[in-house]
C-alpha cells in the first residue's frame, strides 16, 4: 500500500507525542507542513496560525540572516543547539534552543524541520541574576571603600570558618591557606557536603583579592546553550534577541571567580575556557572584541580526576591548567574524629537560631552520630543537628531518640529490607527500593538532581522521570 502524505503526518503526530518533542517543519518553499501541538504550546500560539503558511510570514520577527529554517533550506545547514529569541504570532517573547537540519532527497531539499526547547524562563533568570550580580558588585564595591567586611548582609566565609583537628584535613587546610598568598588557579576534590565553596571563600576572602569581587556558578545548573553567555557576556547579533551584556568575568575582573562542577561543563566550553585562562582575555557571544580580564578561577569537582577524564567529562589539557594547586577534601567518614567538634560548633549555631538551650548530645547520641557512614558529609550531619535542636522543646541533652538519620540507615519498614513481608508484587518491592535509593541519594545531594543522577549512574532526564512519577 502507497503512504499518503496524511499518513506521514499521522506517523509524525504520533512519533512527537511519544517523544514529547516541539517540532516545525517547512516544505521547500517555506509553507509549514507540520507544527505539533508541543510546539505550539512553546510558542505560546495555536497550530492554526502556522499551519498551511508560509513560515517567514507567521515569524515576521526573525530576521532572514538569523533564521535557522532558512539556513537549512537556502544554505543546506545544519544547527545544533541554538538559542533563539524572537517574538511570536502575538508579540509574545520567547526563547528557545533549536536543532534544524535540511531534509535531503536525491540531492534536492524538500524540507526542513526544527525541533526546540522552551527556556525562557532560564534565559529571563539567567539575565537576571547576571544583572544583580552586576548590581551587587557594583554595591559590593561602594562598601569595601567604606571597610564593610560583609556585602549586604550576606557571609562571607574565611579560613576561621573551618572547623577540624583530622590530620589530614589540617594539612589540606595549611595547603589551601598557603595557596590564599599567591594568585595561581586552584582546583578542589571533594565530595558533595565536604566544603568546597567555603575552601574557595576562605582562599578568596583572606586572600590577596580580598578587596575584589568573589562570584561563583554551579556549571551543571545552567544549560549548554547558555552557560557560555552567562561566563563570556553577550553581544548584540551574537543570536537572535542577544543584547550587549557583561559576562560573569568581566564581572569578576579584579576577584576570583568560583567554577562549581567544572566538569559538567560541555567540552567544547572547556576549550574556550581552557583559551580565556592562556590568553586572560575574552570575546563575548558574537562579538568582535578581545576584552582582557584579570581573574583568579578556583574550580570544584567531586568525582576523581582520572575518572573524569577516563570518562571524557574533563579535558585534560584544562585539568593541567586548572590544578595549578590541588586541594582534595577528605571525606567526614574519613575524618571521623572531628565529628564531636562539628557538633558542638553546630549547637551552638542553632541554639542561636532558635532560641534553644541544648547543651550537649548524650553518649548513646555521639555513638549513633559516630557510627553513620555520612554520604553528605558535614552538610548532612549539620542537617540532623539542626533538625534535633529545631525539634527540641525544654530538653539540655539530645537523646539518641532526638537524632533522625536518613540515608544508609536500615529502613524499619519490612519491604525494603526483605521481600517475604507483604504481599505487594516483585515490581512494585522493586519500585520501593527505587524510591527509597533515589530519595536517600537526593537528601544525600542536598536535591542536586545532576549529582544524584551521577551518584545512582543513570541520566538527568529518566532520574527526573522517576522523581515526577514517585511524586518526590
Amino acid at each position: 500500500m502507497t503512504m499518503r502524505v496524511k499518513d506521514y503526518q499521522a506517523i509524525l503526530k504520533v512519533a512527537s507525542d511519544v517523544l514529547g518533542y516541539a517540532m516545525h517543519i517547512v516544505d521547500s518553499d517555506g509553507i509549514t507542513i507540520f507544527y505539533n501541538n508541543e510546539m505550539a504550546s512553546l510558542e505560546k500560539t495555536n497550530v492554526s496560525d502556522a499551519l498551511g503558511k508560509p513560515f517567514r510570514e507567521v515569524f515576521a520577527s526573525i530576521p532572514e540572516e538569523e533564521s535557522t529554517l532558512t539556513a537549512a533550506l537556502k544554505e543546506r545547514k545544519s544547527t545544533l543547539a541554538t538559542q533563539q529569541t524572537y517574538l511570536n504570532a502575538y508579540g509574545k517573547e520567547i526563547t528557545t534552543v533549536n536543532s534544524t537540519a535540511p531534509i535531503i532527497v536525491d540531492g534536492k531539499v524538500v524540507a526542513a524541520i526544527e525541533v526546540a526547547k522552551d527556556i525562557t524562563d532560564i534565559k529571563d533568570m539567567s539575565n537576571t541574576i547576571l544583572d544583580l550580580r552586576s548590581g551587587m558588585q557594583a554595591s559590593g564595591d561602594e562598601e569595601s571603600q567604606a571597610g564593610s567586611k560583609e556585602s549586604k548582609g550576606i557571609k562571607q566565609y574565611h579560613f576561621d570558618d573551618i572547623i577540624g583537628k583530622d590530620q589530614a584535613f589540617e594539612e589540606i587546610l595549611a595547603r589551601a591557606k598557603k595557596a590564599s598568598r599567591n594568585d595561581v588557579t586552584v582546583l578542589i576534590n571533594g565530595e558533595t557536603g565536604t566544603g568546597k565553596e567555603l575552601f574557595a571563600q576562605s582562599i578568596h576572602y583572606d586572600g590577596l583579592r580580598k578587596n575584589g569581587p568573589f562570584l561563583a556558578q554551579n556549571c551543571a545548573a545552567i544549560p549548554e546553550s547558555l552557560l557560555e553567555g552567562i561566563l563570556f557576556g553577550t553581544s548584540t547579533g551574537g543570536f537572535t534577541g542577544a543584547e550587549d551584556r557583561a559576562g560573569l568575568f568581566e564581572q569578576a575582573n579584579g576577584g576570583t571567580l568560583l567554577l562549581d562542577e567544572v566538569s559538567a561543563m560541555p567540552i567544547g566550553l572547556q576549550g574556550k575556557l581552557l583559551r580565556v585562562l592562556q590568553e586572560e582575555n575574552l570575546r563575548r557571544v558574537g562579538g568582535d572584541k578581545d576584552i582582557p580580564v584579570d581573574v583568579r578561577i578556583i574550580a570544584t569537582i567531586n568525582e576523581p580526576v582520572d575518572k573524569l577524564i577516563g570518562s571524557g567529562a574533563l579535558r585534560k589539557d584544562l585539568y593541567y591548567r586548572l590544578g595549578i594547586v590541588n586541594l582534595s577534601i577528605p571525606p567526614l567518614r574519613d575524618r571521623k574524629g572531628d565529628i564531636p567538634i562539628l557538633v558542638e560548633e553546630f549547637l551552638k549555631e542553632y541554639n542561636e537560631r532558635f532560641g534553644k538551650e541544648v547543651w550537649m548530645v548524650s553518649d548513646q547520641a555521639m555513638q549513633k552520630l559516630m557510627a553513620h557512614d555520612y554520604p553528605g558529609n558535614i552538610r548532612e550531619l549539620q542537617n540532623i543537628i539542626m533538625s534535633a535542636v529545631s525539634m527540641a522543646d525544654d530538653e539540655h541533652v539530645l537523646t539518641e531518640e532526638d537524632i533522625e538519620i536518613g540515608g544508609g540507615q536500615k529502613s524499619e519498614n519490612p519491604q525494603i529490607n526483605g521481600f517475604a513481608a507483604g504481599d505487594e508484587t516483585l515490581a512494585e518491592y522493586l519500585e520501593d527500593i527505587e524510591k527509597t535509593l533515589i530519595n536517600e541519594h537526593l537528601m544525600a545531594n542536598g536535591g542536586n538532581v545532576s549529582q544524584t543522577a551521577r551518584d545512582l549512574g543513570m541520566l538527568r532526564q529518566n532520574l527526573q522521570h522517576k522523581i515526577k512519577k514517585y511524586g518526590i
